[in-house]
């Protein structure tokens, strides 16, 4: 038997599930299987950013994800704690403490940014939903189907799977194969190679369930870093991560207990020591938890030397492979499924030419690595705060303790260490506030069409993003009002649409627009907005402030909500300069 479709997407967890929802509101037939015969049991890669919740927006599981996630008011800030609990009259003392992600969405800048505040919810209960979504959207979603091995030829990819519950094996002939098997066999058979640091740490990760609630302070506290003075500070470290799944902050029922080991430490291998060190960290001596699952793992940072052969295109982890610090690696796997699939959509429906494929790698590639780039430079900066606080497993636990103490108590030297400590606590906002590598990354490649504008020059490269028009820059969010009803302007893409933003002025674009629309056959929307005339007004000005044009000017948004051409003011002919941008961007001959 063999089964014929547009896209063969071969992996059913966050990048393909992702995957297959953005074509099916893009009306694209296509398959995914997926070798396991369940989603992903891991309770990893847990914070949702900004954008991917704009992206889940729009294919309906943003609102589910919101109602499963952590609690704005539990997710605020990031600690740092001596330990747990103990003997020791320090023991639990929070040592210093950090906004993240927002503050629970409230910071300006990430309210300004986007409708959408920063979520948390693991994978174990973050991939049901996203597969239940995509099973609503399109009923051909195999799990337990393998593919064994694939050909490409000039005009489609053929693969041929397994179904593991049978043995039986079918054909499947498609236009193109998305590989979002996080690495496993797509991309090695199409030569593609994953490159960079490898065996950077050594981590080892226990889903436990355990009431902490009678040891634990903060509410607003979602990363609690127990370092424990009576074993050498940094040494027996752990990161304790709240999992819900009915309540969060200090009553939260499940946990992650992630733990460092060296590379040379066969603890990591064995349950009873790895239960040993997660009580050394905590200091609780009888500390007992029920242990859901442990799992093994080696920090890396590695990128796709390509991220497309041919027909054959990674998404996720199969292209790119991060440090968990910062959560960009779901993140960057649903961003790299934004980018491709409505380019994809564009050529099966001979609306672009095929060198629009190729911007795919051109734009995402650089901005994944400069995400591993930020995520291995967050995981080492935390040794800057071990510094600060001095501990050593050279030491005496007293001397430890004594290295401490001074951040509560009043001692010769205490402002001197507080500030150090807070000083390399907020050196940590490159991992917890680093909103300029979430959320204002840009694009440069020919599905962008430069304006000549200087070029743009960042006040800090991670922390800060500075919404702008500049094509390849996201479009700024703004709330505009129509009729009495408010919308988010970036929301006017959904389903694939091109959109013209003009000025007051602008008319002369909109009616360009609107004669491409038919001539070309392209899903393009045409608006004017402006504060006191238009088709959206602009009630909080945020548009008319960010919009960086004039009232006859306009700009371009692509579907995936980038900018992709612009204009500061009035043209001679709008027609023509309208339809050379389009044709850029979709690489169509005049």
């Amino acid at each position: 038997m063999t089964l014929e479709t547009s896209v063969l997407i071969v992996g059913g967890g966050g990048a393909g599930l992702t995957a297959s929802m953005l074509l099916s509101t893009l009306n694209i037939d296509h398959i995914l299987v997926s070798a396991l015969p369940h989603t992903s049991r891991l309770p990893k890669a847990h914070v949702l950013n900004q954008r991917s919740l704009e992206i889940f927006e729009e294919i309906g599981v943003a609102e589910r994800v919101l109602q499963r996630s952590t609690p704005a008011e539990n997710m605020k800030a990031t600690a740092w704690y001596a330990g747990i609990s103990g003997s020791h009259d320090g023991y639990g003392r929070r040592l210093g403490r950090i906004e993240v992600w927002g503050g629970g969405y409230t910071d300006p800048d990430f309210i300004a940014a986007s409708p959408f505040r920063t979520a948390n919810l693991p994978q174990v209960r973050l991939e049901p939903l996203l597969k239940q979504r995509a099973e609503e959207l399109n009923r051909d979603i195999r799990f337990g189907h393998e593919v064994k091995s694939y050909e490409q030829d000039a005009d489609g990819v053929t693969a041929t799977v397994l179904v593991r519950e049978t043995g039986e094996t079918y054909s499947v002939r498609a236009k193109y194969l998305l590989g979002c098997d996080g690495g496993r066999t797509i991309g090695n058979a199409a030569g593609l190679k994953l490159e960079g640091q490898t065996n950077l740490m050594r981590m080892v990760s226990t889903h436990l369930t355990y009431d902490f609630s009678k040891y634990l302070q903060d509410e607003d506290v979602l990363l609690r870093w127990l370092v424990n003075p009576d074993f050498g500070g940094s040494l027996a470290s752990g990161v304790l991560v709240p999992m819900g799944p009915d309540h969060w902050g200090t009553r939260s029922e499940e946990w992650v207990f992630h733990l460092q080991f060296a590379f040379d430490d066969e603890g990591a291998f064995d349950d009873a020591k790895v239960l040993d060190r997660m009580r050394k960290a905590s200091g609780i001596p009888d500390f007992a938890p029920k242990i859901h699952y442990i799992s093994r793992w080696t920090m890396e940072g590695v990128l796709a030397d390509k991220f497309h052969s041919g027909r054959v295109f990674l998404v996720g982890d199969a292209a790119h492979r991060h440090p968990p610090t910062g959560g960009l690696g779901l993140n960057s796997a649903v961003h790299d499924a934004y980018n491709l699939c409505w380019k994809l959509a564009a050529v099966l429906r001979g609306k672009a030419g095929t060198g629009l494929l190729d911007t795919y790698g051109a734009e995402r590639r650089p901005v994944d690595g400069a995400n591993i780039e930020a995520a291995v430079n967050s995981a080492f900066n935390h040794f800057r705060i071990d510094q600060a606080l001095s501990m050593s497993p050279e030491k005496t636990p007293e001397q430890n303790w004594e290295e401490v103490r001074p951040l509560w108590e009043d001692r010769p030297g205490s402002a001197a260490k507080r500030h150090a400590l807070n000083s390399a606590i907020v050196s940590q906002t490159m991992e917890f506030r680093h909103h300029n590598v979430e959320f204002g990354y840009t694009y440069a490649s020919d599905a962008v069409v430069d304006d000549g504008s200087p070029a743009y020059v960042p006040l800090d490269n991670v922390r800060i993003y500075q919404p702008s028009t500049k094509p390849g820059h996201p479009l700024p969010h703004a709330w505009v009002e129509r009729q009495g009803e408010r919308i988010a302007l970036n929301t006017l893409v959904h389903g694939g649409k091109f959109v013209l933003i003009a000025g007051e002025g602008g008319q002369p674009w909109v009616d360009a627009a609107r004669k491409l629309k038919e001539q070309l056959g392209v899903d393009l929307v045409a608006v004017r907005v402006g504060i006191l005339d238009g088709d959206y007004v602009d009630a909080r000005c945020a548009w008319t402030k960010q919009r960086e044009f004039g009232p006859e000017g306009a700009v371009l948004v692509r579907p995936d909500r980038y900018i992709g051409f612009r204009s500061a003011g009035s043209v001679k002919n709008h027609e023509d300069v309208l339809e050379s941008a389009l044709r850029q961007i979709l690489h169509t001959a005049s």
